[in-house]
């Protein structure tokens, strides 16, 4: 049986907050999702989430702004990162 592989895993101090990044490539995909993904990356800001990015099992790619959770298109883990930062500059602006 294969096991998840850690390709990314990354915490540090971001505007006063936290980041925190984690992508795995998994065996199979985590249904719904069709990827070989498995990740989590979230910006914590006084002790909430204020953009979050995961692929739950059962609800598929989606990112969290603020309280909205909305679906979330992936393409590749490299857009994956660049999509979640650009979302972390646009809430700290």
């Amino acid at each position: 049986m294969s096991r998840a592989k850690l390709l990314y895993r990354e915490k540090r101090s971001y505007a006063g907050g936290v980041i925190e990044m984690v992508v795995w490539q998994v065996p199979a995909p985590v249904p719904p999702s069709e990827h070989p993904f498995k990740y989590r990356l979230a910006y914590v800001y006084g002790g909430k989430r204020v953009v979050g990015y995961d692929n739950e099992r059962g609800k598929g790619d989606h990112k969290h702004i603020g309280k909205k959770e909305m679906p979330y298109q992936f393409v590749d883990e490299a857009q994956l990162l660049a999509d979640f930062w650009q979302d972390v500059k646009e809430a700290t602006k």
